[in-house]
């Protein structure tokens, strides 16, 4: 089994469908930088109720001041924020690749994201497994028939606004995802949550936290080819601007146990993040700015009282490019990997790398539109993909995120 993920730059000349974790960034000379250090933990218990360290938000020189005790640690592991910003983010170092939830920065570096680099994130290659995993242990249903998968009604504000496309860089490239606006309890209507998979942000058990996440809502909101966004301006490729991760959380069971093809630490595979926007202080949230935010539902209905739930992203590995926005409904059926472990959502569908951390929606307990999963693993055939079942440890890394940003 393999996770559903990112990929290389073309321009690399080489395909990765690795798994995505937080950033590392640079910050422009220009650029608000915005540090912070997350916090560990799937349950609210091991969650502290604030950052460890956060960024000063006195202002000299229209720079955020770096807390020293952020600096600090920095230096511990070798990395001076300067050189940093020359591109010394580029080297990763086992001693370099920050792991730890507490040492998760990610520095906004202003047009690192421009839409050359945003167009060529896009291809991920894929691993060979089998298809027919009936036999795992616990509660499996049969592998469900493949669901092709559609594209999303443009433009896609329309359609489905809280969506959109995450970017980040790994030690073989850059890499893509996908993620979903979500409601923040701390901040009604004006969210800045976002939320996605484990893998898409921290490599896992092998890793540490991935760099320069960003995500962009309403991705190439057009649905344009490949060849018209050749020309495109960045306006029409990110036409609600380009947002980057603050702050990041993941389990700890994926932080523990993931790994590049699944398996243990899948059940966990998520992860929220609270972003900010590239340019500086808009006056308006994420929320605001899209117009939608989704509720998550930590109690979704057992298998058995779903009629169906809709998996969205943007599949990236062949036979799709990344660039369009794809949805797959269907009644979703069980899939357990280990009898210790949380059993899965899985569905039908024929999306591939690059739809993971993409939200699955279904009707929650009130019967409205929620989210209850996100794109986590599927086979190489790209017949069908499963996702977690979202329950305490999951509400634990979200309100951790929403906790630590009350009052800002």
């Amino acid at each position: 089994m393999r996770l559903i993920r990112p990929a290389l730059t073309a321009r690399q000349g080489r395909r990765a469908h690795r798994s995505p974790s937080s950033l590392l960034a640079v910050a422009a000379a220009t650029a608000v930088l915005a540090l912070t250090a997350t916090a560990c933990g799937p349950s609210e218990e091991k969650a502290s109720a604030e950052p460890s360290s956060s960024a000063d938000r006195s202002s000299i020189d229209n720079k955020i001041v770096i807390p020293d005790d952020l600096k600090d640690r920095l230096k511990e592991h070798g990395i001076d924020l300067d050189q940093w910003r020359d591109g010394e983010w580029k080297n990763w170092d086992k001693d370099k690749w920050l792991r730890e939830a507490k040492d998760f920065v990610n520095p906004i570096i202003e047009d690192l994201w421009d839409p050359e680099r945003m167009r060529d994130a896009d291809k991920a290659p894929e691993q060979p497994v089998d298809n027919d995993i009936s036999g795992d242990a616990g509660v499996t249903d049969p592998t469900p028939a493949p669901v092709q998968a559609t594209n999303a009604q443009t433009p896609y504000h329309d359609s489905a606004a809280e969506s959109g496309k995450l970017f980040f860089d790994g030690p073989e490239g850059s890499m893509v995802c996908s993620a979903t606006v979500v409601k923040d309890p701390a901040h009604p209507g004006k969210s800045n949550m976002v939320w996605t998979a484990g893998h898409c942000v921290h490599a896992g058990k092998k890793g540490g936290w991935y760099r320069n996440i960003a995500f962009v809502p309403s991705y190439n909101n057009s649905g344009l080819s490949i060849a018209e966004l050749q020309n495109a301006p960045k306006e029409q490729i990110a036409p609600y601007g380009v947002w980057w991760g603050q702050w990041a959380q993941t389990s700890d069971q994926w932080i523990s146990d993931g790994g590049p093809t699944g398996g243990q630490g899948a059940p966990y595979d998520f992860a929220v993040l609270h972003v900010a926007p590239e340019k500086g202080a808009t006056g308006k949230s994420l929320e605001e700015t899209v117009g939608a935010a989704l509720p998550v539902d930590f109690n979704a209905p057992a298998v058995p009282r779903i009629d169906s739930m809709t998996a969205t992203g943007f599949p990236a590995a062949p036979p799709y490019d990344g660039q369009k926005l794809l949805q797959c409904k269907d009644k979703p059926g069980r899939l357990s990997l280990t009898r210790e472990d949380p059993t899965m959502y899985r569905v039908g569908c024929t999306m591939t790398g690059g739809a993971s951390g993409g939200g699955w929606v279904a009707a929650g307990q009130d019967g409205k539109p929620a989210l209850v999963s996100n794109t986590s693993i599927g086979p190489v055939t790209a017949g069908w993909l499963a996702g977690p079942r979202f329950g305490k440890e999951a509400k634990g890394v979200y309100d951790a995120v929403s906790r630590k940003y009350v009052g800002q």
